[in-house]
């Protein structure tokens, strides 16, 4: 295991990030294990230590595309994104789920989005890709370029390789499966738990291919 993967392990474990036992998750399927990134609010250490992967992974990023914005979409990426952005020193877009219809309208909160500014997208974990579409659509249309995605988890259920055919490059800090294989290596969970969720990625089927 990298350093990285260790590292981010570490925190996901020990803020109570990531659970096992049995879990229904958006698609229907049942998962032995769930990722609740908002944890990580609960321990300032382990927080930081992620946002500081994460902050690296956009600079070396931008040393080979201009990045103008960071944007992710309410509620578990927008808790995190404002502190990367502080760290990054770029300005931050939030991407409301709804749009809001008093006060200050529409579906964006934060910094303005100016037309052909370069915006990376952020969020927590990927599992299949729809969410990150729709987040990243109210961009778009106020001409807004995304080209890079970044999460922090990526559960392995094909939203990476479906949003790579749209044109997006999609950067993931680490897999589902180097994290447990890290926790089991360290003695964090059992084989048993760490079986059951490589099982699980491993014969994961999406409804649209059932």
């Amino acid at each position: 295991m990298s350093e990285i993967t260790d590292k981010i392990a570490k925190a996901l474990y020990s803020s109570g990030c990531i659970k096992f036992g049995k879990f229904k998750i958006k698609s229907g399927a049942i998962s032995p294990y769930y990722i609740d990134l908002a944890r990580l609010l609960s321990l300032p250490s382990q927080f930081c230590a992620v946002t500081e992967v994460a902050v690296e992974q956009i600079r070396q990023i931008m040393v080979f595309d201009k990045i103008d914005k960071l944007a992710s979409i309410e509620l578990k990426g927008a808790l995190i994104v404002p502190s990367i952005a502080c760290q990054a020193n770029l300005p931050c877009v939030i991407v409301r789920k709804e749009e809001k219809v008093y006060g200050v309208t529409g579906r964006i909160a934060g910094a303005d989005v100016a037309k052909g500014d370069n915006i990376l997208f952020f969020d927590d974990v990927i599992s299949e890709g729809l969410s990150k579409v729709e987040g990243i659509k109210p961009l778009q249309e106020l001409g807004g370029n995304v080209k890079h995605l970044l999460v922090v988890v990526n559960r392995e259920q094909g939203g990476k390789e479906k949003l790579e055919r749209l044109g997006l490059e999609v950067h993931c800090l680490v897999k589902v499966s180097e994290v447990v294989k890290s926790l089991y290596i360290n003695k964090d969970i059992s084989k048993l738990q760490a079986d059951e969720v490589l099982d699980f990625i491993k014969n994961f089927k999406s409804p649209e291919n059932t």
